[in-house]
């Protein structure tokens, strides 16, 4: 298939390096201009707007940081929409505002015929590199059967549960286990470490039992090796929990542990540590952060 992919940040990268693993055509746009000569290096064909790279596309697949960036990158000046025809299908991977999500996808379906499906994801760059996905799918049944081909190249699961909006209401319910998990797995390490557990072999002890998780394998490693090169940004992890804030209060559903973690990172990017992975929260419990 012919693809446009809008957002050429970290799982921009990761998606659109399987997507050409896999064969396909893929027009790539970023505002960011080192972003697109990059991507050019393992053969995205760079465009000098999202409306350049969405023409004659099958699928326009987006994967930006805010629902701001999405919104203008498809109907902002030059924006992808406008190429769009009624046969090609958006695919948005961002982690977006539920409302917005379902009045985009009206508008898109409005003015241009276009299908939508929001299909979140979880996993990081390196599931994105390797094609094993989380992905949360909401849409018409006819875009999905449509778009799958594709999608499963890149997912380890792909489940799809309802019409637009039902992918991002399942990302807020998955950052909700992921996020206060960071929280979690930094106060069980720096307790084992003050309490001198030798923590190489923590993770072993811990991970047959109830303890154990996927997030525990992949983040433990890296706090104990106090590595917070990003794999994503802690300033995009206080901005999923903040969403999830606004979702909750829509719905009338208590978050009283999110709404403390999100306290918690709101901290550390105040103090400048918003660039940093998630992670990093470690510090709040270490005295690392200053």
């Amino acid at each position: 298939m012919r693809i446009a992919f809008l957002g050429l940040g970290l799982m921009g990268e990761g998606i659109t390096r399987r997507l050409i693993d896999l064969g396909h055509s893929v027009a790539g746009f970023d505002p960011q201009a080192a972003l697109r000569d990059e991507a050019e290096t393992w053969g995205v064909v760079p465009a000098g707007t999202p409306a350049a790279a969405a023409a004659g596309a099958d699928l326009v697949m987006t994967c930006v940081t805010t629902t701001d960036d999405l919104e203008a990158a498809l109907f902002g000046a030059d924006g992808a929409a406008a190429a769009m025809s009624g046969a090609a299908i958006l695919v948005d991977f961002s982690t977006t505002v539920v409302a917005r999500t379902k009045e985009m996808a009206a508008r898109l379906k409005r003015e241009r015929g276009s299908g939508w499906i929001d299909a979140p994801v979880s996993g990081g760059p390196p599931a994105a590199r390797a094609g094993s996905l989380a992905i949360m799918m909401g849409g018409d049944d006819a875009d999905i059967a449509r778009a799958r081909p594709v999608l499963d190249g890149l997912a380890g699961s792909l489940v799809h549960l309802g019409p637009v909006g039902a992918g991002q209401v399942t990302k807020m319910v998955n950052q909700v286990c992921v996020l206060t998990n960071f929280v979690v797995l930094a106060e069980a390490l720096n307790l084992a470490e003050r309490g001198g557990v030798d923590t190489t072999k923590l993770q072993a002890a811990l991970e047959t039992g109830y303890a154990g998780s996927n997030l525990m394998g992949a983040m433990w490693p890296r706090m104990m090796a106090r590595d917070y090169a990003p794999a994503g940004y802690l300033r995009q992890v206080l901005k999923d929990l903040d969403m999830v804030h606004d979702l909750a209060h829509d719905l009338k559903a208590a978050i009283p542990m999110s709404t403390q973690a999100a306290e918690l990172f709101r901290l550390m990017a105040a103090r400048g540590h918003e660039a940093e992975d998630g992670i990093a929260v470690l510090k709040l419990f270490t005295g690392e952060e200053v």
